[in-house]
């Protein structure tokens, strides 16, 4: 199986998408006519650019409007595919893509349509080329897969054979079954998109909103294992159209083409139990939580987060052998402060100043882990370290930051003991009740989002919740959440289109993406509310309008509302239980903590950001208010 992408799918010219393409490394491009003759080039000086990359053309698109038209049309559209045909064999591919025709003058009957792609065939033939016949799912009278194939087998000619997009399949609804009895030597191409679902027109869906696979909701896996069945292992290529794809950068949107590729090959082996085409990966790497997040600080602003740390109810455990680093831990919760003057830790700090610049996930197996994210185009990161100290698996994740791998089969689950030099707690040591890593909230730009979704989804084995717009006071943002079975790991993205929302100016201030909020369970949410509240702790300021609001709402009773409202606690209940969430102000305009109380809640309190946002972005305009 060869891979391939249409350029219109990426940013750029013709040569700058070539060359992504080729760093990507897909075997070959579609070549989409607009971007041809947008260049100055001519096709003789573009086949070789392609050549010398070190791919293969694999088809000139789209030919449009071809079949079916009354005369003199009909005459007109055979001298246009003669003209293509000039620069397919100067360009140096055989097929070109012809789609059904959406023209008013077109007339309808298979057998017209038949008779024209069998001359056009024959024409082809004599030129040694191929014509691949594709059904636009707005096609005037061929719109299904099923009579655009019905139409090629009357044609009945080698040089005419049938190429096959999902979009225009899945998003008619059309049974994917049907492609099973297709003979594979008679699909010439398969071009592959996934979409959002969206009650939009078919034409505006596939022009604005295709994503790559495993970033929509269509069944692309269904649709390509009936493909798998025929025994076609041709050509398998990207056909997206989308507005973020052409703005964005052509390198990433490449890479995200060949991972989705991979991953979505990988998936469907999996399903038929084939052999998979592109790479042999390890299972999606099963994940119980989040092990530690670490912060990269100077000697000041490491004071002042230890200290809201320590308010928080967490007591230093460790010291790093040889580093500058502190372990801070309280339950199944575990910071680590990196105050080090060189290596990764300092130049993130250099960048972003105070930040979360990793995080540690525990995994059942973190060399296959490792593999599996590498297979799928994911960055690996090496640091040197000291004989006798752990070297952490880890990959570049958003903007840049780090995942550590660790798991409980190796030495890696003594990292604490191997690492470290253990610290006694102080007697007395407050605590705070807090147990676990709940969720870890990064933001992003929102081009970036489909990118990480896909990211996540492909190495890890975790699901993608629906998305939503959350209502923020300079504009709305969008969050997707994704998560394993049990939700041991709860990973939330957020983006907007907005400049003027906390997660824009979180991407300001910080200078790119990353970590904003990390949440911290605990089991009796007022013992914690009192305890940080003893130690001197000052959390989000709540306004009294949302409790007389949480009152109407929820008919609470006297005692419960007065306590959320005088520790500042914000409430929420659905049909699985409630919830109970407290913030921390903002650290340095750059992230900020949050303590969730789960009895039986699902969600994340999505009732109660629009408030919390305009809470932080009021005091963002007060920074004696916002400082801790």
């Amino acid at each position: 199986m060869k891979t391939s992408i249409a350029t219109v799918s990426l940013s750029g010219d013709l040569s700058e998408k070539i060359q992504a393409i080729a760093r990507a490394g897909f075997d070959g491009v579609e070549i989409f006519e607009n971007d041809f003759i947008a260049f100055d080039h001519s096709p003789r000086e573009v086949g070789r650019m392609v050549r010398d990359a070190g791919l293969l053309v694999t088809l000139f698109q789209p030919f449009r409007d071809f079949e079916g038209l009354p005369e003199p049309l009909r005459a007109k559209a055979f001298d246009r595919a003669e003209r293509k045909f000039d620069v397919m064999q100067e360009i140096g591919t055989d097929l070109i893509l012809v789609c059904s025709n959406v023209s008013v003058h077109a007339l309808g009957g298979v057998d017209r349509a038949a008779a024209d792609l069998n001359e056009l065939g024959q024409r082809a033939a004599k030129r040694g080329l191929r014509v691949g016949f594709e059904a636009l799912a707005w096609g005037r009278f061929v719109n299904d897969h099923r009579d655009a194939w019905e139409i090629v087998r009357r044609a009945d000619h080698h040089a005419v054979g049938l190429i096959l997009d999902s979009f225009h399949t899945l998003a008619r609804g059309i049974d994917v079954g049907s492609i099973r009895s297709i003979p594979k030597d008679k699909i010439f191409v398969v071009q592959l998109a996934d979409a959002p679902k969206l009650e939009l027109d078919l034409l505006s869906w596939s022009r604005h909103f295709r994503s790559m696979p495993g970033q929509g909701d269509l069944p692309l896996v269904d649709f390509m294992a009936a493909v798998r069945t025929t025994g076609y292992d041709g050509v398998v290529s990207l056909e997206i159209f989308n507005d973020q794809f052409r703005a964005g950068s052509a390198n990433a949107v490449a890479i995200d083409g060949k991972r989705s590729l991979i991953y979505l090959d990988d998936q469907v082996s999996k399903l038929t139990g084939a052999r998979p085409g592109l790479a042999d990966l390890p299972p999606r790497a099963p994940c119980s939580g989040v092990e530690f997040i670490e912060f990269a600080v100077d000697d000041e602003s490491a004071l002042r987060l230890e200290s809201l740390i320590s308010a928080l109810g967490f007591h230093q455990a460790g010291r790093h052998k040889s580093k500058d680093v502190t372990l801070w831990s309280q339950g199944g919760a575990h910071v680590v402060i990196n105050s080090e003057r060189e290596g990764f830790a300092h130049s993130s700090y250099i960048v972003h100043g105070p930040s979360a610049c990793a995080m540690c996930l525990c995994v059942d197996d973190a060399e296959r882990a490792m593999a599996r994210a590498k297979a799928l185009m994911a960055m690996r990161f090496q640091q040197g370290v000291r004989e006798g100290e752990l070297e952490i698996p880890a990959i570049r994740g958003v903007g840049g930051g780090l995942i550590y791998f660790i798991d409980n089969r190796s030495d890696l689950a003594r990292l604490w003991e191997i690492d470290f030099e253990r610290v006694e707690p102080r007697f007395g040591a407050p605590q705070a009740g807090l147990t676990v890593i709940d969720h870890v909230a990064q933001s992003m730009e929102y081009d970036e989002m489909l990118s990480w979704l896909l990211f996540y989804s492909a190495i890890l084995d975790v699901a993608k919740s629906p998305s939503l717009d959350i209502p923020d006071p300079g504009g709305l943002v969008r969050s997707v959440v994704v998560q394993n079975a049990d939700r041991s790991l709860r990973l939330v993205l957020n983006g907007s289109q907005s400049q003027h929302t906390a997660s824009a100016r979180f991407l300001s201030e910080f200078f790119g993406s990353g970590v904003q909020h990390v949440a911290f369970a605990t089991t009796d949410i007022f013992a914690t509310a009192k305890a940080i509240r003893s130690a001197g702790l000052e959390t989000l300021p709540i306004p009294d309008n949302y409790y007389d609001d949480l009152e109407a709402r929820f008919a609470l009773t006297e005692a419960l509302l007065a306590d959320l409202k005088a520790y500042g606690i914000l409430y929420d209940r659905d049909a699985d239980g409630e919830f109970y969430q407290i913030f921390t102000k903002t650290f340095d305009d750059r992230f900020f903590f949050e303590i969730v109380d789960r009895r039986g809640y699902m969600g994340f309190g999505a009732a109660n950001a629009a408030v919390r946002l305009a809470v932080q972005k009021r005091l963002s305009r007060d920074p004696t208010l916002a400082r801790h």
